[in-house]
């Protein structure tokens, strides 16, 4: 049986949502960010990944993404979320900050006991509820949803003051060194 949230058109744009599982809120360090954004150059230099638009939130990652060179969108997700996966796991464990290593690790052995897709270890929810944005005035509404979610949150009144977004690349012009494709 067919997904209804599942990417059919692998070369489309599409607006996607990478979770925390439980939606805990992992991002609250900038170490950890800076590993989803340097996964998203990664994928983008090395795996044909367009970044055309993102947000990260303290529990969740909001991005437009499509691919280049007949690549496959669901395998390129797929990796980079194994990849930050390791890479953040790694970081709670060895950040000498964190006062929530123990329960940060509990939470994702946890969850990944219980998924057979996973070998013991979860930190994002299975589905990525991908959008198609195929109408130009959808992908203007994902685009403001994903710069703006950052003021509905409370954390910034000003999109372009949320640091961890392409808003201020958008507003400005200038390369933020992740957005690869403008829409």
């Amino acid at each position: 049986m067919a997904r209804k949230y599942a990417i059919h058109n692998q070369q489309a744009i599409h607006f996607v949502t990478f979770t925390v599982i439980n939606w805990l809120d992992l991002f609250i360090r900038d170490e950890y960010r800076q590993i989803i954004v340097d996964s998203l150059i990664y994928c983008s230099r090395h795996k044909g990944l367009n970044v055309h638009a993102y947000c990260i939130m303290t529990s969740h990652v909001h991005l437009i993404l499509s691919v280049r060179e007949e690549r496959i969108l669901s395998d390129v997700i797929r990796d980079m979320k194994t990849h930050t996966t390791v890479q953040l796991r790694k970081a709670i464990r060895e950040h000498p900050g964190e006062s929530r290593r123990q329960w940060l690790l509990w939470m994702g052995e946890r969850v990944g006991e219980k998924n057979k897709r996973n070998s013991g270890f979860q930190l994002w929810q299975q589905h990525n509820h991908p959008i198609e944005l195929s109408i130009v005035a959808m992908t203007e509404q994902r685009l403001d949803y994903v710069h703006n979610n950052p003021v509905e949150a409370g954390f910034v009144d000003d999109p372009a003051a949320w640091t961890w977004s392409s808003c201020r690349a958008y507003e400005t012009g200038v390369d933020d060194g992740v957005v690869t494709e403008y829409l």
